[in-house]
């Protein structure tokens, strides 16, 4: 698989984007919006696939969308897709990124760099109190 081309990735949520706080919304682990908008700016294909349904699901999606990732298929291969009942929930995905692969989650940073040969997007530092202290 060359990463170099565009990609459907299919990204779990609890444990994955935020840490683990099911069924509530847990802390943004550490660079995950800032990959994923990265990814996004590179054209990449977001899928959020996760455990998740109903108001749990919509709960998730909305804190995707407030930290600035809207992504292309919720928990489906496209957004048009309708689940039934005689096919196989599994997506169609290049890429799974989940914190319960072997070996667990590798973090974003690494994640970045393993899809592009390149450093992770790095925020820049907020200025601190009255912009004093960065």
């Amino acid at each position: 698989m060359n990463f170099n081309d565009t990609l459907i990735i299919a990204i779990d949520f609890d444990g994955t984007i935020v840490e683990d706080a099911y069924p509530k919304i847990g802390k943004p682990i550490l660079f995950a919006f800032e990959t994923l908008k990265k990814l996004q700016e590179d054209g990449h294909r977001l899928i959020l696939w996760t455990y998740r349904c109903g108001d749990r699901l919509q709960e998730a999606v909305n804190f995707c969308e407030e930290n600035g990732i809207r992504f292309y298929a919720v928990n489906k291969s496209f957004p048009e897709e309708e689940f039934v009942n005689d096919i196989s929930r599994k997506i169609n995905a290049d890429l799974f990124i989940d914190d319960r692969n072997i070996g667990g989650f590798p973090g974003w940073g690494e994640v970045y760099q393993l899809l592009t040969n390149t450093a992770p997007p790095i925020p820049e530092k907020k200025k601190g109190f009255f912009g004093l202290f960065k």
